[in-house]
C-alpha cells in the first residue's frame, strides 16, 4: 500500500480510554438472545493449534545452540600464494565463513530468531522498519551425522530468513537466498562427513537491505529443520494432490510425485497415493510404477479415483489428506502427507465468488507477519491463536500481504476455514525471482484455504505494456504449476490505460479506487473483480478523540487515509456491489513500521481492525456486525470519563432498532442504519449504560458498559492453559487491572513487573504505537487497561510453569500453566571444541627429518591436501612422511592455554609446535597423542612426523582439536 498524511476529527486533549469486549462492560443476553461472546468471554477457551511435528518422516528441528554474532564479521585480507589459492577451493572459505573458525565467544541462540526486536526504538533508524536497527549478523553451528546416515539424501531447509543471506556448509559457498520470505532447500549429501567428523554451517544475515516498507526483522524467523531421505525419494513439495470435481458429480484427486535418486543407477520404485479421512482412515488409493535415472528426476502420475468426500467450505472445513508413499522391494522407503480439502472455485464476472456453487462474500483482512514482542519470528501456536482472533471477528479470508507467509498459516486456515489470497513478494520475471514465485506455488498448491494467487502489489508498471507483459510471465509460471486457482495482481491504478495489467490477469484486484468499481463493470463485465486493498482506516486502541500533538486518532471510524475510506462506508461500498467479490481490509492487526500518518515516536501502524497485540479495537467490533450472521450489538466506547464529557457513542450492531439506557432512564433510541449502524451524541455521567437491540420489534440483545473504580489488583488471563514442552508452543497472556468489583479498569497505566518460572518470557506488549521499548523486557506497562505478555515452553520440559505479575500499590496476580513432555526430534549441536583442518602432507621421504620441512609459499602442489578424520591410504613404502597444518589459536585458548589433541595418530613419530618437538608416540599402532599449548600464543604452526610402513595406513584417521584449560 502507499503511505500518506491526513487527519480528520476533533483536535482535543487526549482521553485514556479502551475497548474490549465485555471485558469493560456486561454482555446481558435476552433470553433466546446470541450476543457473540468476543476474545475476552473465549479466554482459556481456544481451540488449541495442532501439535508442532516435523513437516516429513526423518526432519529433525535444527534450531539449538547456534552461535551468534551481532555486526559483520570483515572477511581476512589474503596477500599470500598460498592462502589465496586454498581460499578459491572448494571447503576453502575464509574468515566467518570457514569450515574452522572461532565462534567460542560468541553467545548461543535458538532460531527462530528475530535479532531486531530486541532493538530499542531509535529515531535515526528507518521508519519503514519501526525505527529499529538492522543490519548484517552471522550464526554459525557445528553437528555430526551418524554413520548409519551415510548414502542417504541430506536437506536443510530455512523456511525463511531475512533479509538476504548466504550460507556456506564445510567450507563450501552453497546458497545464496534473495528474499526474506522465501525458504532456502540445502543439499548437503556430496559434502558431508560422518561419524566423529565435524560439519559446520556458516550463514551471513544480510538485514540491511530491505524489500518491505514495514517492519520485517533480522536473521531466521521460520523453523530449521535437517531431513535424511532414502536414495530415492519425494524431493521437497514435490507433490501435487489436486482435486477435481468430475461431471458425473463424483470427485478424483490426481496426484503428481516427484521423485529424485542420488544412486548410480536406474532405480524402479513403486508409488502409491492413498486418500485418507480425519481417522487416517484410507478412502481410496492409486499406484504406479516409475524408474528414476541417477541424480535426475522423475514425475510418478496418478488418480485416486471414484471419491464421494464432505465439501471443504468456509462454515465447514472438512480437510483430508493424501499420503504418498515409495516402495522398493516391498519396503516404504520414502512418504508425504498432504493436506486435501475438495471444493469447487469460481469468480463470476456479475456474482462474485462461488465455492462448491454457493455465493460467499469474501470478508478479508490484509495482514503482515509479525507480532508484538516477537517481532517476525511468531511462534505456530501464535499465528493459530491470530488466526482464530481473526475468525472471532467475523473474517473469512486473509491476503498474506505482501510476501509468502508462515506455513503455520496456512494449516491455520485451513483448518479453521478461512481463504487466502496468497502474495508474492517481488515483482520480477528474471530467473532467480521466477524461481522464488515457483516455490511459493509448489509448497501452497495443495492448501484447499489458498484461492487465489497474488504477482504483485502496487507496481509502478501496472498501467504499462511492460508491466502486462511481466504478469503475463509470471501468469504463465504459476499456471505450469496450478491451474485450478486464478491468478490476480493488486492495483492501486492504471486500470483503464490502454495496455494495463488487468488484461492479463484473471481476477482484477482493486487496491482502493473504489468509485471506480462501477465504471470498470461497465467497461468489462466479462472480468471478475475483487477489492485486494481497502478501507486504511486510523485508530488506536481505546482513544476516542484524536490528538495530533500525542500522535493519536480516534477510535470512532471517522479517521482514515486519504486514499481510503471508514470501515462503514469502504464495506458499504463492496457490500452493495454483488460483482465485487469482496473486501480485503487494510489491516487485521496494526504492525511495526509504517506509522502513517505520523513519524517519530509514532512506531507502528494505526490501520489494524486490532492492535500489535490482537487487542480489539472498534473496528472489531463494526466487523463483527457487518461480518456475523448471528445478531451482534456492541457499545462503544467504555464509561470511565469526567463527569460532562460529550461523548459520542457508537453501537456496532446489524439489528434494526437500538434504544440506549443511561442508568434506566432512556437517553436515545432510533433506527440503525445497516451500515452506519447507530450512534447518539450524549453527555457523560456515571454509572450503567445500555443497549437494547430489537429485530423486527423483537428485544434480541443487550450490551452494558459500566463506570469502574479505581485499580485495586491485576489479573492474568492465558489463552489456553495447557501447554506442550516441545520448545515451539506458546500462549499468549493477557494482563489487566481490576477495580474492587473485579471489574477492568479500561484506563489503567501502570507498569507492571512479570516473571516466569517453568518456561520462558519471549516478548511484552501493550499496543501503544507509541511505545519507546522494545518488547522484550520482563516489565510492561499497561496501555488503556490492557497488556500481554508472551510465554513459551522449554524444550523437553514438563509439569508446571508459572507467570507473576506485580504493580505498585496494587494486588499481584499469577497463573499457573501445566505442561505436558512432547518429545521432538531435534539434532545435537556438536562440541564446543576448535577443529584443525587443511592438513597438507609431504611427499615419503627415505631418512627422517631432523625437524618438520617447511612448504614454499607458491608451492601449491609438491604436498597434497588431507583431511584429519578420513581414513590414510596404505603407502606401500618405507620411510618418513610430515604433516602439517597453520591455524589462528581461538581467543579462549591464547587467553587460558590448552590441549592439542590428535584423536588417532596411525604410525610411531613426534609432534611439533610452532619448531618444537612436543611429543613423541613410539609404538605404530593407532594412538592418540596431546600436548599442552601455553598461553598467549595467537598462530600455531602444527607438525607431525610419522614413520611409514608399507602395511600399514600412516596419518590421521582420528580428528585433531584444541581444547581451552578454561572449558
Amino acid at each position: 500500500m502507499t503511505t500518506g498524511t491526513e487527519s480528520h476529527g476533533l483536535r482535543v486533549s487526549r482521553r485514556r480510554a479502551m475497548q474490549y469486549g465485555a471485558m469493560t462492560g456486561v454482555a446481558l443476553a435476552a433470553p433466546g438472545s446470541a450476543v457473540f461472546a468476543g476474545p475476552a468471554e473465549g479466554a482459556g477457551q481456544s481451540v488449541p493449534p495442532r501439535d508442532f511435528a516435523p513437516p516429513e518422516k526423518g526432519a529433525r528441528l535444527f534450531e539449538d545452540a547456534w552461535h551468534f554474532h551481532r555486526g559483520d564479521v570483515p572477511m581476512p585480507k589474503l596477500l599470500g600464494h598460498r592462502v589465496s589459492y586454498e581460499a578459491t577451493k572448494a571447503g576453502g572459505a575464509v574468515g566467518a565463513a570457514a569450515a574452522v573458525y572461532d565462534d567460542g565467544d560468541w553467545p548461543l541462540v535458538e532460531l527462530p530468531h528475530d535479532w531486531a526486536a530486541a532493538e530499542v526504538p531509535n529515531a535515526e533508524e528507518n521508519i519503514a522498519q519501526g525505527y529499529r536497527a538492522r543490519g548484517i549478523s552471522w550464526y554459525r553451528r557445528g553437528f555430526r551425522l551418524d554413520e548409519t546416515l551415510r548414502g542417504r539424501y541430506l536437506e536443510l531447509q530455512f523456511g525463511a530468513i531475512s533479509s538476504k543471506a548466504t550460507v556456506w556448509f564445510n567450507g563450501i559457498e552453497t546458497a545464496h537466498s534473495w528474499s526474506g520470505y522465501s525458504a532456502i532447500h540445502i543439499d548437503l549429501t556430496a559434502n558431508a562427513y560422518f561419524g566423529d567428523a565435524l560439519n559446520s554451517i556458516a550463514v551471513r544475515v544480510d538485514a540491511e537491505q530491505f524489500e518491505g516498507w514495514w517492519y520485517e526483522g533480522a536473521g531466521p524467523y521460520r523453523h530449521v529443520w535437517l531431513v535424511d531421505r532414502a536414495p530415492v525419494h519425494i524431493v521437497t513439495d514435490g507433490i501435487h494432490a489436486d482435486p477435481r470435481l468430475q461431471a458425473n458429480g463424483g470427485w478424483s484427486v490426481p496426484v503428481e510425485a516427484t521423485l529424485y535418486s542420488i544412486e548410480e543407477k536406474d532405480a524402479s520404485v513403486r508409488v502409491v497415493a492413498e486418500l485418507l479421512d480425519d481417522r487416517d482412515a484410507v478412502i481410496a488409493s492409486a499406484s504406479t510404477q516409475v524408474t528414476v535415472s541417477p541424480l535426475a528426476r522423475a514425475v510418478a502420475r496418478l488418480e485416486i479415483t471414484d471419491v464421494s468426500p464432505r465439501l471443504w467450505s468456509v462454515d465447514a472445513p472438512n480437510l483430508y489428506r493424501v499420503r504418498t508413499r515409495v516402495s522398493r522391494a516391498g519396503q516404504t522407503v520414502d512418504e508425504r502427507i498432504t493436506p486435501c480439502g475438495f471444493r469447487t472455485l469460481h469468480f463470476d464476472p456479475d456474482k462474485g465468488l462461488l465455492i462448491n456453487g454457493e455465493h460467499v462474500k469474501i470478508k478479508g483482512v490484509c495482514v503482515h507477519g509479525g507480532h508484538a514482542g516477537v517481532g517476525v519470528a511468531v511462534p505456530d501456536s501464535l499465528i493459530w491463536w491470530r488466526v482464530q482472533q481473526l475468525k472471532r471477528m467475523g473474517c473469512n479470508a486473509i491476503r498474506t500481504a505482501h510476501n509468502a507467509p508462515s506455513p503455520a498459516l496456512l494449516d491455520a486456515c485451513d483448518r479453521l476455514g478461512l481463504l487466502v489470497m496468497d502474495e508474492n513478494r517481488l515483482f520480477n520475471v528474471s530467473p532467480d525471482y521466477i524461481e522464488q514465485l515457483q516455490w511459493l506455488v509448489r509448497r501452497d498448491r495443495n492448501h484447499p484455504s489458498v484461492i487465489l494467487w497474488s504477482v504483485f502489489n502496487e507496481e509502478p508498471m501496472e498501467g504499462t505494456s511492460s508491466g502486462y507483459e511481466m504478469v503475463r510471465r509470471a501468469s504463465a509460471a504459476v499456471k505450469a504449476l496450478d491451474t485450478s486457482r486464478p491468478v490476480t495482481a493488486a492495483m492501486s491504478g492504471g486500470l483503464f490505460a490502454p495496455v494495463n495489467v488487468s488484461q492479463a490477469v484473471d481476477v482484477v484486484g482493486f487496491n482502493y479506487h473504489q468509485y471506480d468499481y462501477d465504471k470498470f463493470h461497465d467497461l468489462h463485465p466479462d472480468w471478475p473483480i475483487t477489492s485486494s486493498e481497502d478501507t486504511s482506516a486510523f485508530m488506536v486502541r481505546g482513544e476516542w478523540f484524536t490528538d495530533e500533538d500525542a500522535h493519536v486518532k480516534s477510535a470512532d471510524d471517522t479517521e482514515h487515509a486519504l486514499w481510503g475510506n471508514s470501515h462503514r462506508q469502504a464495506w458499504k461500498e463492496i457490500a452493495t456491489r454483488p460483482f465485487v467479490a469482496g473486501a480485503f481490509v487494510w489491516t487485521g492487526f496494526d504492525y511495526y513500521g509504517e506509522p502513517t500518518p505520523y513519524t517519530w515516536p509514532t512506531k507502528s501502524s494505526l490501520f489494524g481492525s486490532m492492535d500489535l497485540c490482537g487487542f480489539p479495537k472498534a473496528a472489531f467490533y463494526i466487523h463483527q456486525a457487518q461480518w456475523l450472521d448471528r445478531p451482534v450489538l456492541k457499545i462503544l466506547p467504555h464509561w470511565n470519563w469526567k463527569p460532562g464529557t460529550p461523548i459520542k457513542v457508537l453501537v456496532a450492531t446489524q439489528l434494526d432498532q437500538v434504544v440506549l439506557t443511561l442508568n434506566g432512564k432512556t437517553v436515545a433510541d432510533g433506527p440503525a442504519d445497516p451500515y452506519q449502524m447507530f450512534s447518539a451524541d450524549l453527555q457523560f455521567a456515571p454509572g450503567r449504560l445500555e443497549a437494547h437491540g430489537y429485530r423486527n420489534g423483537k428485544l434480541v440483545a443487550t450490551d452494558a458498559v459500566e463506570t469502574t473504580g479505581t485499580p485495586v489488583r491485576l489479573r492474568l488471563t492465558p489463552d489456553r492453559s495447557r501447554l506442550r514442552g516441545d520448545g515451539a508452543d506458546a500462549v499468549p497472556v493477557t494482563i489487566e487491572a481490576l477495580d474492587s468489583r473485579g471489574r477492568p479498569v479500561p484506563t489503567a497505566d501502570m507498569r507492571v513487573d512479570l516473571s516466569v518460572s517453568g518456561a520462558r518470557l519471549i516478548g511484552v506488549g501493550n499496543g501503544n504505537p507509541n511505545a519507546g521499548f522494545s518488547g522484550k523486557e520482563s516489565h510492561v506497562p499497561l496501555f488503556n487497561g490492557l497488556a500481554q505478555a508472551i510465554i513459551q515452553t522449554e524444550r523437553g520440559s514438563q509439569g508446571r510453569a508459572s507467570l507473576s505479575a506485580s504493580a505498585a500499590g496494587l494486588a499481584p496476580a499469577s497463573t499457573i500453566l501445566s505442561v505436558a513432555a512432547v518429545s521432538v526430534p531435534s539434532v545435537a549441536p556438536g562440541p564446543l571444541r576448535f577443529m584443525i583442518q587443511g592438513w597438507r602432507q609431504s611427499p615419503v621421504v627415505q631418512e627422517k627429518p631432523g625437524q618438520p620441512g617447511t612448504l614454499a609459499d607458491n608451492d601449491m602442489n609438491s604436498w597434497q591436501r588431507v583431511r584429519a578424520g578420513t581414513p590414510p591410504p596404505f603407502s606401500g613404502t618405507t620411510g618418513y612422511l610430515t604433516l602439517a597444518a597453520q591455524i589462528e589459536v581461538p581467543g579462549n585458548v591464547t587467553r587460558n592455554g590448552g590441549l592439542i589433541v590428535l584423536q588417532t595418530v596411525n604410525g610411531a613419530g613426534s609432534l611439533w609446535l610452532n619448531g618444537e618437538q612436543k611429543a613423541e608416540k613410539t609404538y605404530v599402532e593407532a594412538g592418540a597423542m596431546k600436548a599442552a599449548i601455553p598461553p598467549g600464543l595467537t598462530k600455531l604452526d602444527v607438525a607431525l612426523i610419522l614413520k611409514v610402513l608399507p602395511d600399514q595406513r600412516t596419518g590421521l584417521p582420528g580428528l585433531v582439536f584444541l581444547e581451552s584449560e578454561a572449558h
